[in-house]
Order: C-alpha cells, then structure tokens, then sequence
C-alpha cells in the first residue's frame, strides 16, 4: 500500500463534466486503496451524480462546493479574475492550503495554467511552467514538453524545460539518466533558430544526458527519453500527431468495409486490431503535467471519457507519490543555480 493522496478533481471541467469526472473517481477510488478525492463542483449536481452509481459520501470521497464554473470559452485573463468561487479555481485552492497533494482538470488549458502558476507560483529557478505529456514510441513512451503553454521562448527557457523533463522522467519510470533530445529540423549543429542553437550549447554543458538534436520522426522512433521544444512547435506536434491517428483509422474502417470479403477479413484481423488499438491509444497516455509549479496540477484532455479520465487521476497519483515536484527543485538548484552564481563571481 503506498502513501496516502488526496486528490482535487475540478469535478465541472471538460466537454462532460461530472458525467465523465465522478465516475472516474469512484472507479479509482476502488482501484487505489490509499486514494482520497474530493470531488470540487455545484454539490447538488455532483451528490445527483454519485447517487446513480449507488456510491456515498464520507471516508475517501468528499465534495466542495464550488458556485462557479470555467467555461471552454473564457479567457484565462477572465477566469482569473472574475471566477474566484470556479470548481477549478477552489480545487488549486485545496492544493495550496495542503487539503490535497495534486489537483486534475479537463478545464480550459489556458484558465488552468494562468491559475495555477497565480496560486501556486513556479519553483525557484523556473520562469515559465510547461506542459508534458508522454507519447507512445517504439520502444515504449516519451515525455515531450512543452506542449502549448508557452510560445515565445529563449534557450534558458528551454534548458529548464529540458531539467524538469528529464526529473520528471526519472521520477515516474524510474530512469537514473534519461536522454534527453532537444526537437529541431535537423540534426546538424548549424541548423535551427538561435534559441534552439544556444540551448543546444546549454544543455551540452549541462550534467544532463543530452543526445543533441532530434527531428519530429525521431519522437515516435524512441530515440530520446525526453523530447524539449516551444509551445508552438510541441502544440502544432501533437494536433498533428492526433489527426493522422483519426486519418488512419478512417482509412482502414474504409478498407474493411469494402466489400464482403473485407468484412470478413476485418473479423478475422479484430484482435490484432484491438492491441494495435490498445497499444497507440491516446487515451491511455491522457493526464499532461504541468511542470515547474511548486505543486501538482494534471491536466486532461477536454474531451476526455471516463477511461480516460481515471488515467489522468493515476498520473497525478503517481506523481504525489514520486515526489516530482521535490525532484524538479532539487535538480534546478543543482544545474541552476550553482552555475549562475559562477557567472556572477
């Protein structure tokens, strides 16, 4: 049995709200023994919700009311603002005051991050948070961030991308000097912008495991542990990445349903199908964390079902349990830290 965690769960974020979050919660709190959630929404709606799954309050399951909801639609500016009483503003808020170890939404990305960075304010050393999530690979998964949370980046930026990539890596698949690749278009050393170039020659000096530049193929072929890039570039990526995925399996929907024998060969191939689709389904890598901030924030896809939801509580579990944010602090101030005090003297 592993430590306790307490979880905030922005019950009302996302496409299906509590449709989606509550029973994900209760499926995870079967799952996990040592898991408490407090689910954080309008009450009557979500008691509603937890009483069609026969499920009660009390113990391991708790509810905060919230009388605000953030909208997909409003502006971060907006949220931080004016929606001070939001389910996802109060489940940060439960973070902060120590009421729970990490907190999960599938709320407005934007909204999110300009509210916790408000809240929970950035490690020392950080200067922006960034989005990572793992993708699958050949050779299993990569972490890549940063994934749109920030667009205009310098390469001290992206040196500190490439240091919580790489502890946050480590921390969660228990990799002592994970490789760490830095996306560009190409890898010669006279390729790329100068910000890419100049945190190539930051990340060489560094004492993490730098393999250089990699180009986007080298993602999924595994080459690196960790994949560094800006926000636009990692954004454009993975929408990308999501969209061949759907073309994919629209042509091949397409192709079995040709003809009878087609069909036929659609039931004979459906188990491989099924691992194939087990395998690169994108709602088994859901739950991107926001790194660089003092504390936990997951953050899932917007429209995100159940299964995948529960994923995203199991990235923030393990995340408490891993101590992330701890390992991050600790490995700034080492590569940071000290380096920049060397420069001044």
């Amino acid at each position: 049995m592993g430590q306790s965690c307490t979880v905030a769960i922005d019950a009302m974020g996302g496409d299906f709200g509590p449709a989606v979050t509550v029973p994900a919660a209760l499926e995870l709190l079967k799952e996990i023994g040592h898991l408490s959630i407090n689910l954080v929404g309008d009450e009557q709606i979500l008691t509603e919700v937890i009483g069609q799954y026969k499920a009660s309050l009390g113990g391991r399951l708790q509810i905060t009311h919230a009388s605000q909801q953030v909208e997909m639609s409003d502006l971060a500016s907006h949220a931080l603002r004016n929606k001070k009483d939001s389910s996802m503003r109060i489940a940060i808020n439960l973070v902060k005051e120590g009421e729970a170890q990490a907190c999960v939404s599938a709320g407005n990305t934007g909204a999110l991050m300009a509210t916790a960075r408000f809240v929970l304010k950035t490690l020392p050393g950080v200067d922006r948070p960034a989005i990572c999530t793992a993708l699958p690979t050949l050779k299993g998964h990569v972490h890549v961030l940063d994934l749109g949370a920030n667009v205009d980046l310098s390469s001290e930026h992206l040196f500190q991308f490439a240091v919580m990539g790489s502890e946050l890596t480590s921390a969660v698949d228990g990799v002592s000097a994970p490789t760490v690749g830095l996306l560009n278009i190409g890898e010669e050393e006279i390729k790329g912008n100068e910000a890419v170039k100049e945190a190539g020659r930051l990340l060489a000096g560094s004492g993490l495991n730098y393999i250089g530049f990699v180009e986007g193929d080298d993602i999924f072929k595994g080459s690196a542990d960790v994949v560094v890039c800006d926000g636009f570039v990692g954004n454009v990526m993975l929408k990308t990445t999501e969209g061949v995925g759907k073309l994919i399996a629209y042509f091949m929907r397409q192709e079995f349903q040709r003809n009878p024998f087609t069909k036929l060969s659609a039931l004979i191939a459906m188990p491989v199908m099924k691992r194939l689709r087990a395998r690169i389904d994108h709602r088994t890598y859901n739950g991107a964390s926001l790194v660089g901030l003092r504390n936990i924030v997951i953050k899932s896809h917007g429209s995100a079902d159940c299964f995948s939801f529960t994923n995203a509580i199991r990235e923030a579990v393990l995340e408490v349990e891993k101590g992330v944010p701890e390992k991050i602090a600790a490995r700034l101030e080492t590569l940071l830290v000290e380096p920049h005090a060397g420069e001044q003297g």
